[in-house]
């Protein structure tokens, strides 16, 4: 019987998979520097930058849940990871990728690939955080379930508190211009 049970538990979840282990969202704690070569990548492509407007979350059934993954998994295979210096010659540099890029290069894609499909901006935001003493960048969304993380890492899409990184701060929701710091964990 304990076979089946756990067999039955597989196959479930095999079936029916998850989105993430959802349930926290990122409260703030004043405001943040911008990453340095945010500004220059916000006066090329200003559209990917705002993030006012809009509702802050997105209700998540199982459409948009399936949505999130699809697109994360999908920018994750078709973009190859290369730095920004072996790729445009700076250490720095934000850019939506046609082939190449880094951590965030492949946040902004994803962001971009969402608003077409009719995601909110208010509930995209850029963010940066420390991953094994390097800086790292994901795409945050607000959701019903929780703030999730799509990252060029994992195709998972995990809730932001359940991932290795040490976050320092994100696009402030009502103005995409503005950082905020990130102060810590809030259960929804």
């Amino acid at each position: 019987m304990k076979r089946f049970i756990a067999l039955t538990a597989l196959l479930l979840s095999i079936a029916a998979p998850k989105v993430a282990d959802a349930g926290t969202i990122m409260t703030t704690a004043g405001k943040a520097f911008a990453p340095p070569a945010f500004n220059s990548f916000c006066s090329r492509e200003p559209r990917l930058c705002r993030t006012g407007g809009g509702r802050g979350t997105v209700i998540l059934g199982a459409d948009k849940a399936s949505e999130l993954k699809q697109v994360n998994s999908a920018v994750n295979a078709r973009i190859k990871e290369r730095s920004d210096r072996a790729n445009v010659g700076k250490d720095d540099d934000w850019r939506v990728p046609t082939a190449y890029g880094d951590c965030e290069d492949f946040a902004i894609l994803k962001k971009r690939e969402l608003l077409k499909r009719g995601w909110p901006a208010s509930a995209l935001l850029l963010t940066v955080a420390r991953y094994r003493g390097d800086g790292h960048t994901v795409l945050t969304v607000r959701t019903s379930e929780g703030d999730l993380v799509l990252d060029n890492l994992t195709n998972s899409v995990r809730d932001w508190s359940r991932t290795p990184y040490d976050y320092f701060a994100r696009q402030s929701q009502s103005n995409g211009s503005r950082w905020e710091r990130i102060g810590g964990a809030q259960r929804i």
